[in-house]
């Protein structure tokens, strides 16, 4: 764990645990636990980003910013976890004048998404998007940054964009590891996978990405699995639910399911009612109340996990970064991939 830049004593109280534990966490000694150690990380992040909100800038101190949050609407609970993960963050530096609004609109919609950044990009001193890749999007990211607005895509990147900064996952590495899992899983038996996400014709980087790597790992290291096809389901856990019993009963013969994006609830529920729990591998996406009760039962095998908290953080960081223009070296560091099974959940 990096030094901090706050005083033992604030982290400790912000943490919610003594000074002991803090310097024992940060000098690396044991005795510490995990999830004990993450909360001290995540004290750290929140402090920090306060104290930057502070900053004296030239010219004088900043007043009031308004910033806001462009992410899909529907039943995806991985991005409403993110979304309340925004706003926290944004309540803690409330104090210094920041004020953060959520916008949910129509996911895999580039006009409607082109639309809100440009509409909201007119009264915004930042914006946080998750991105779609397509050329409406990118012209309307390039537009509002040449007016000085400053964007950060968020989750999913926007290739040869203006943004300032992408906060997310290195997600090729993380179709890799779920690749790499899937092997393993399997233990050398011989089957099919089909691999389910958003939208087959048009779809969000990191979808693309994960997709890419679970391709790459799977083909350069586990001949025995055969990629079926890829599965449409619209981030939306009934459609998931409806595309899984179709799977199913085109390939009752079928090995593991690989879900690139939302719609574990789906997925696991049909799973459940054909009996297949432990027979039908299944690695999904993103720790959630739904994906962590289907590692409990047994349903799903593997959770790689991206933690909302630091990606709230790294986000409005970068944009007060952006108005402060200090020397201040922010050491922004993107989120980990977490892998989850039901044997290590925090």
């Amino acid at each position: 764990m990096r030094q901090p830049k706050t005083r033992l004593v604030d982290i400790a109280r912000e943490a919610g645990v003594s000074l002991a534990t803090v310097d024992r966490a940060l000098n690396g000694r044991s005795g510490v636990r995990d999830e004990t150690a993450e909360k001290i990380r995540k004290a750290i992040r929140r402090l920090e980003t306060r104290s930057i909100a502070r900053m004296p800038v030239t010219g004088g101190r900043i007043g009031r910013l308004r910033f806001d949050v462009v992410l899909p609407a529907g039943t995806n609970t991985f991005m409403n976890n993110l979304e309340a993960a925004l706003l926290a963050a944004a309540g803690d530096l409330a104090e210094t004048g920041v004020m953060l609004t959520s916008r949910r609109i129509e996911g895999f919609n580039p006009a409607a998404l082109a639309e809100t950044i440009r509409t909201v990009g007119e009264q915004s001193d930042g914006l946080a998007v998750a991105a779609l890749e397509n050329p409406l999007v990118r012209e309307a990211v390039q537009e509002v940054s040449r007016n000085g607005v400053p964007v950060v895509t968020l989750v999913s990147d926007l290739s040869n964009s203006r943004r300032i900064r992408y906060v997310g996952l290195d997600n090729r590495a993380a179709g890799r590891t779920a690749g790499y899992l899937m092997g393993r899983f399997a233990a050398g038996r011989r089957g099919k996978v089909a691999l389910i996400a958003g939208s087959i014709g048009m779809s969000y980087r990191d979808h693309d990405e994960r997709e890419l790597g679970f391709r790459d790992a799977v083909h350069e290291q586990f001949p025995n699995l055969e990629i079926i096809a890829r599965f449409e389901n619209q981030d939306n856990f009934q459609k998931a639910h409806t595309q899984t019993r179709i799977i199913l009963d085109a390939h009752p013969d079928l090995l593991g399911i690989y879900n690139i994006g939302a719609g574990n609830r789906g997925i696991g529920a049909a799973l459940s009612e054909r009996g297949l729990k432990g027979r039908v591998i299944f690695i999904g996406h993103e720790l959630t109340s739904f994906s962590r009760a289907f590692l409990i039962e047994g349903v799903m095998d593997a959770v790689i996990n991206q933690d909302v908290t630091h990606e709230a953080t790294e986000v409005l960081r970068a944009l007060l970064h952006h108005h402060q223009r200090t020397t201040f070296n922010l050491n922004l560091g993107q989120p980990r991939i977490e892998v989850f099974v039901r044997e290590n959940l925090p």
